[in-house]
């Protein structure tokens, strides 16, 4: 049986292609994407993961804007490495002009994102998932520790006791009269 092993590349068409590789550009830049690949009607970046690619709608495709509800995909995420920076990308987005759809917060439990479109209103996404559940696993595990750490007091090594010794300091070799 065959198994996927991730989500190689994504292409869309774009109605204006110079306006989109000026977006694109701009936001993978900030994303740390790297360009990949340029064509005279294709053009790719990758984070070492994952290409995204676009290029120009043919003539059809371009008379039809896009609508969101159409046939196709709602909208592609890219999942950030923290919350801090889901709220770096709002900034980035704001400070560009880039329409904002729903702006970062949490939407689901421990998911927190911010939704946004590019020139076309193709819907894209910023998100971070299970944050506070990881820092929540961290904490727990290092009071585990620091518990088996408190817990554990250090085995006192037993000294050996020869008759000499019990007769010199022992308590009980004193209380027993000597016989003799």
């Amino acid at each position: 049986m065959a198994r996927v092993a991730g989500i190689d590349h994504l292409v869309i068409r774009v109605s204006d292609y110079q306006k989109s590789k000026e977006f694109y550009g701009k936001l993978f830049a900030f994303l740390g994407f790297e360009l990949s690949d340029e064509y005279p009607d294709a053009i790719g970046w990758t984070n070492g993961k994952t290409r995204f690619w676009i290029g120009p709608a043919d003539a059809e495709g371009r008379n039809r804007p896009y609508r969101i509800g159409d046939i196709g995909f709602h909208h592609y995420a890219f999942q950030l490495r923290s919350r801090r920076d889901v709220d770096a990308l709002q900034a980035f987005l704001q400070e560009n002009g880039v329409p904002i759809v729903d702006p970062a917060a949490e939407y689901y439990d421990d998911y927190y994102a911010v939704f946004f479109t590019d020139p076309d209103g193709l819907k894209l996404e910023g998100m971070k998932y299970g944050e506070r559940q990881a820092h929540a696993a961290r904490v727990r595990a290092k009071a585990r520790v620091e518990r088996k750490k408190s817990s554990t007091r250090p085995v006192r090594k037993a000294r050996p006791r020869t008759p000499s010794a019990r007769a010199k300091g022992s308590t009980a070799a004193r209380a027993r009269p000597r016989r003799g």
